[in-house]
């Protein structure tokens, strides 16, 4: 398996849950509200596993197979790591809004 895969699969499964806190939750006025923290914390996370995946790789610590990535790097880092922040960021906020007490949208005043 390569990390293009394992990447898809990790995404693919954080947008399926995302999917359903939307549909189940609040539409896309949930959405809407938390489109600023979240494009944030996505920033921010995306220039934490920049820094620190091009250090941990730099030291020897993680080794890529050349022949299981896409060949796309930022530095040193495959491409393939920014994904799994990316399925972070859109997962917690989801499963965050599905464990909520009650059966409809977040009220405001949270």
């Amino acid at each position: 398996m390569t990390y293009v895969l394992l990447s898809v699969a990790f995404l693919a499964a954080a947008l399926v849950v995302a999917a359903f806190a939307i549909a189940r939750r609040g539409g896309w006025s949930l959405v809407r509200r938390g489109a600023a923290p979240v494009a944030l914390a996505t920033l921010a996370l995306f220039v934490l596993t920049a820094i620190f995946d091009n250090v941990l790789i730099a030291l020897g610590v993680m080794v890529y197979a050349d022949d299981a990535t896409s060949g796309i790097r930022i530095v040193l880092a495959p491409i393939e790591d920014f994904a799994y922040p990316l399925a972070a960021v859109i997962l917690l906020p989801a499963v965050w809004v599905l464990l909520r007490p009650g059966g409809g949208a977040a009220d405001d005043g949270d």
